[in-house]
């Protein structure tokens, strides 16, 4: 259990989940109206920082700047959307309720107060912590405003692979073939033949035959490489409009004309 004396060492500290997990900086301290024990604290979350989110104080350990709450970080992200302001800082039975609920903690349905910034003693006090702080030796004021701080970080988008696989298709395709086929050549008898006219008897049968050819089409099939196909990635830079809420404070006069 944490106590009151911790809760100059909570704000500002970062808050980490029992992971390990960093969920973000403590900004508000709210104690518990009955024991006047810290009981939650909003802890600034989102890419920007600008989302502030109640995280239950209870058997919370502080470590230095590391305070590690008993609730993890996705708990946190879907926690109620609470406004630290509201309620003159301070929080309701009802929103206690919510909290614990959310957090899966036994609700003791009391009220809270905020302690940060001088807020304790009521809003009588945190306007006096306000001039106190306001005035000076030069009796000049201070006016500051909020500006966002915009930065990038990197996620994963998506994912892209390759798939091999494998289809049938019909390829046709032209080959020349050729064939033998029989004529009949006639020549006369002359001198150079004669001899071989004359071989044999003058009248006979006899019977010749010829072997006739032709090609035909085969078809084989081989595989072969044809290329290579691999995944790259290519940086593509755009531009993109972000915005948020900022608080600027204003300096209104009493009695002094501004003209002169």
């Amino acid at each position: 259990m944490l106590s009151q004396e911790q809760i100059t060492a909570l704000i500002d500290a970062t808050a980490y989940d029992p992971s390990g997990d960093k969920i973000g900086s403590i900004k508000q301290v709210y104690l518990d109206d009955r024991t006047d024990q810290p009981q939650f604290a909003t802890v600034h979350t989102g890419l920007f920082g600008l989302k502030e989110t109640f995280v239950p104080l209870e058997s919370a350990q502080v470590d230095g700047d590391r305070v590690v709450v008993a609730v993890d970080k996705q708990q946190v992200k879907d926690a109620p959307s609470i406004d630290p302001d509201g309620h003159d800082g301070a929080l309701t039975p009802e929103q206690v309720a919510e909290l614990y609920q959310h957090y899966r903690i036994p609700s003791q349905a009391t009220g809270t107060r905020d302690t940060y910034a001088g807020r304790q003693e009521g809003a009588d006090a945190r306007h006096e912590t306000e001039r106190g702080r306001h005035s000076g030796d030069d009796n000049a004021m201070t006016r500051s405003e909020e500006r966002l701080n915009v930065g990038t970080e990197t996620h994963e988008a998506g994912r892209a692979r390759l798939r091999k696989y494998v289809v049938t298709e019909n390829v046709q395709t032209t080959v020349p073939v050729s064939h033998e086929e029989v004529r009949i050549e006639r020549e006369p008898i002359t001198e150079a033949n004669r001899g071989q006219a004359f071989d044999g008897p003058a009248i006979s049968e006899a019977e010749h035959e010829v072997t006739l050819h032709a090609e035909k089409p085969v078809v084989e099939k081989e595989a072969v490489p044809v290329e290579r196909v691999r995944l790259g990635t290519e940086t593509v830079t755009e531009q993109r409009t972000v915005g948020g809420e900022v608080r600027k404070e204003r300096i209104d006069t009493d009695g002094v004309d501004e003209s002169r």
